[in-house]
Parts: C-alpha cells; structure tokens; sequence
C-alpha cells in the first residue's frame, strides 16, 4: 500500500472536508490529487471502530451536500473513493511507522478539542516502537523520528484543528515531546527544518453524520491553508486557498460567521427564546434578523471598509446569509449558546479594538450592548 496522505481522525468533518476534495480532484484530473489516503483512527470511540470497519469492507462512503448557493436549493451526493486502508493506532502501531518512514508524504489531523493534550506516561521508551502513544504529538514524536532515522524525504503537516496557528502550536508541541525525551539535536533540527508544518483554516458545516460511516454537509467549503516553501497539498481544488495571509480568512470566519453566530445566540438569551428555536428560525423571522443585519451592517461592514476589505466581506457575508438559511440545517441556538460569555468576548471584542485602533467613528452600540450584558 503506497498511499501518500496519511491521516489522523475518522470524523465526518475530515470525510466530508479533506477526503472530499481529494475524491472530487482525482475524478476530475488525476494529477491535481496526490493520491490515496490511509486513516488512522486513534481513540476508543465505538463509532470510530465502526467507520475504520466500513472503511476496511466497502472502500466508498457517500457524501450528501445539502443547503443553499445564491438563491439555489443544492442536494446532490458524492460516492467518496479516496480512502484505501483504515487502520487503529493501538492495533496496527508497527504498520503506522512503517508507513511514515517510506510511504507518507503529508499528514492531515483533526483529532478535535483534546488532540493537543499531553500525557505523563508518554516517555522516552517509546521510542523503540513497541508501544503506541497515548497523546497524539507524542505519537507524531515517535512516527517522526522514525522517518528521521530511515532517512527519508521531508514531510509536509497539515493540521485541521481549529486552533489559532495551528501548525505552529502542533510543531512546538511535538518538539517540546522531543525535548523531553533528551533526543539528539539533530533530531530537533529535522523537526524544525524538514518537517513542514502547515498553518490552515478549515471551515464547512458536516452536520450529520451517515452510518456506519459518510456525511451530510452544507456546500460551502473552505480550505485556507498558508503559503510555507516546500509544502505538499493532498489535491488542488477550488475550495483550497493558498495565501500569504490566513489572518484575513481567520478574520473574516470569526467577525462575520461566528460573530452572527453569537449575536443571534445573544438576542435568544435577552428573549428568552423557545429552546429548539435554530438558526433558521431567526433568519426567517424580521424581529429576529434585522437586529443581526443592522449589526452585520453599522458595526462590523465598516471595519473592513476601513481595512480596504469592503467588497470581499460584503461578498463573504452573502455566503454567510446563505449558511444561516440552509433549510436542511439544524443548527439551534441553544447550543450556539454554550460557553456564551467567553464566545461573545472572543468574537466580538476584536472588531470593537478594530475600530478603536483606527479611530472610526461608528457607535458598535449592540456590540458593546450585548459584551456588558450578563
């Protein structure tokens, strides 16, 4: 099996997301995919067993894209091919490193909110192979050391964590594991100087999952992944923008999708609203939405204005409008709602400094409204 992409995580946001655009490349134009994928699953989770089983019987799982583009109903589904070989970090662990030291040329993850956690018993000793790691930079500290070892090409990493600089953050992560460990030198400078680790944005709704194993997913679709030298792609595809300035993408994620997000949460808790009410709902009802739209319009359209960035927001925003009226989507607030407080920090505070820093005359009154409010 010589498939170049490995990839840490089974979930149906990776099956829908990464795994997606490597099927849709391959079928269009062979040479825009780098290849097939292997995934590895490495938690306990019974339904990852179970994709990582229907992976290793069928091969194909089907994608559903289902929701709105410009004034469109969109409900189509694609039969996804790119994955060849399931395997299960603790069971097939010697396999795995073989793979890293001759096969593998990019590692994509997306290992969720405790992926980046470190681990006690993750020590030197497992080095040697026999053992797979708990943690998953220390799994990366073995698997890397490994390919070090062989000798072998310089390997681009990819994670998918929403994590701000999220290659950054993993890359210290496994060489503060190394460094720990007491590995030569030489080691730490292959880690820092052949290893590429790749800074990207991953942004798609993959609201339901499919059993045993595929998705359901809205058609919008991003990929924004940082121009580093050296770097390899697993595929070439319309929804992947490489750019030397992933803070804009991140910028405008967090101001416009998430902030809307969190202001509609926002006018939920001040109207004590019913507690299956979506998204959806608010969209369709005007006492609900224009309160988002006046936001969206007075307070957070003019800081990009002020940035030179007014047609890319305002043409952003559109596909935003799009995401909230999705009718296929079960998005409601009460969930939007958890952890309330610190999201309203987090999303709204930046674009009222924005405005301070550039001195813009705009009151941001339902910003600061809603910041002070408990």
């Amino acid at each position: 099996m010589n498939n170049p992409i490995l990839q840490f995580g089974t979930s149906r946001f990776l099956q829908a997301h990464v795994d997606f655009f490597v099927t849709e490349a391959a079928r269009r134009d062979p040479s825009k995919a780098l290849g097939k994928i292997t995934v590895v699953q490495t938690t306990a989770s019974a339904d990852s067993r179970a994709r990582v089983d229907a992976l290793r019987s069928s091969g194909r799982y089907p994608v559903r894209i289902r929701g709105r583009r410009r004034d469109e109903t969109v409900d189509t589904t694609v039969e996804c091919d790119s994955i060849t070989e399931a395997l299960h970090a603790n069971d097939d662990w010697p396999l795995l490193i073989e793979r890293v030291k001759h096969d593998v040329k990019v590692i994509v993850s997306n290992t969720a909110d405790a992926g980046y956690a470190l681990f006690d018993e993750d020590r030197a000793d497992l080095l040697d192979g026999r053992h797979t790691p708990r943690g998953f930079a220390a799994k990366l500290a073995v698997l890397l050391h490994a390919r070090y070892r062989a000798g072998a090409a310089p390997i681009t990493l990819l994670p998918c964590e929403l994590v701000s600089r999220n290659g950054d953050t993993l890359r210290d992560l496994v060489i503060g594991v190394a460094r720990g460990w007491k590995v030569d030198e030489a080691f730490i400078g292959y880690l820092t100087k052949n290893c590429v680790w790749v800074n990207s944005l991953v942004d798609r709704i993959v609201s339901e999952p499919i059993q045993p194993v595929g998705a359901i997913a809205e058609p919008y679709a991003l990929w924004a992944i940082e121009r580093q030298a050296g770097m390899v792609l697993p595929c070439e595809h319309e929804d992947i923008v490489v750019t030397d300035d992933l803070a804009h993408y991140e910028r405008l994620k967090l101001l416009m999708l998430n902030l809307g997000h969190t202001m509609l949460a926002e006018i939920w808790r001040t109207r004590d609203g019913a507690p299956d009410m979506t998204v959806l709902d608010a969209m369709r009802d005007p006492a609900w939405r224009e309160p988002l739209e006046a936001t969206w319009r007075d307070e957070v359209l003019p800081v990009f204005a002020a940035l030179g960035k007014h047609d890319i927001a305002a043409d952003y925003l559109a596909s935003v409008r799009d995401r909230f009226e999705n009718p296929f989507l079960v998005h409601r607030l009460a969930d939007i709602a958890r952890n309330h407080d610190e999201k309203k920090l987090r999303r709204f505070q930046p674009v009222i400094d924005l405005a301070r820093e550039m001195n813009l005359d705009i009151e941001q009154k339902r910003l600061h409204d809603a910041l002070n409010a408990r």
